[in-house]
């Protein structure tokens, strides 16, 4: 029994085995926000997940009913062209709303994880800002030095 808690211990690097999971969880419960957008979006990513599976359901039983209608009784392939434009429309919107919701929960759980946005883009963000603050300051400098200029020239105009 001892041989297997030390095998244990040298295979997970000297932990215990729960605090290699207990590692993964966060310290503190989660804040009020990602409570909220979990009672939010997981509802929305379920009427999504149903929605792609209703879409997809009606689109297998409609070509499944309306194919051998347009074979019997139409010669013209108009008809067959408007079902298989109809089936690849219901495709596409059944994998529309399958990866928006597949998508949508990925957020879900990413931000409940307290995975954030990552670090470059940050900085890139404070660039951006600290570029706009400058560009404000050269815009009115230029401003204030246009305006004592109309100023002196004003005043020069009205002594003559």
């Amino acid at each position: 029994m001892a041989e297997q808690q030390q095998h244990q211990m040298q295979m997970h690097g000297g932990q215990q085995p729960g605090t290699a999971i207990k590692s993964l969880l966060p310290d503190k419960g989660p804040s009020t926000s990602q409570v909220v957008a979990v009672v939010t979006l997981f509802p929305v990513g379920g009427v999504l997940l149903t929605l792609a599976g209703l879409t997809l359901t009606a689109t297998i039983i409609g070509l499944v009913l309306a194919t051998p209608l347009f074979v019997i009784f139409s010669p013209v392939l108009v008809p067959a062209a408007i079902t298989l434009g109809l089936a690849v429309m219901g495709f596409l919107t059944s994998g529309a709303f399958g990866l928006t919701a597949l998508s949508s929960l990925s957020w879900i759980i990413n931000y409940v994880r307290g995975a954030r946005v990552p670090e470059h883009l940050d900085q890139a963000k404070r660039r951006m800002q600290e570029t706009a603050g400058q560009m404000g300051q050269q815009v009115g400098q230029k401003t204030k030095e246009m305006g004592q200029g109309m100023q002196q020239r004003a005043h020069e105009g009205g002594r003559t």
